[in-house]
């Protein structure tokens, strides 16, 4: 195993860590839309709230399986990334569609709500799609060395 492996582990573990906390902290903002005290669409915050744990779930995970991948250093490092980045807009995107009160799940000619979809589609749809793909395809086969 790299040397750079554990210290890319911590990272990648401190950032499930902060996507946690930040997902707990949804709550709170759950709690305000719920109660009417934000005007935000109550299913939204929801959804961000889900992103961000379950988001904090993978990113974890992917730090926990970093040593059994195929990759080398770079490419552990970029896959981290390209999951983490993802997680996060996940995350950040769904907070603030809840505040415009759209879906952003599909054109409809509105334009924040296209402009949600825009930057789903390119911030988190694909980009978590050509993560996951990675990953597995990371843990397929031997590792350099085996």
């Amino acid at each position: 195993m790299s040397a750079t492996v554990p210290s890319l582990q911590r990272k990648t573990a401190a950032a499930a860590a902060i996507l946690m906390v930040i997902a707990f902290l949804g709550g709170v903002l759950l709690g305000a839309a719920q109660t009417k005290k934000v005007d935000a669409d109550v299913g939204a915050v929801v959804a961000a709230h889900l992103n961000a744990l379950l988001g904090s779930l993978w990113i974890g995970v992917l730090a926990f399986t970093l040593p059994m991948l195929r990759y080398g250093d770079v490419g552990k490092k970029r896959l981290v990334l390209a999951t983490v980045l993802p997680a996060y807009a996940n995350w950040l995107v769904t907070t603030v569609k809840a505040f415009f009160h759209v879906a952003g799940v599909e054109p409809t000619g509105d334009s924040a709500n296209d402009i949600v979809f825009g930057t789903l589609t390119a911030l988190v749809v694909i980009p978590s799609f050509v993560a996951a793909i990675a990953w597995a395809y990371g843990l397929l086969g031997p590792r350099d060395g085996d």
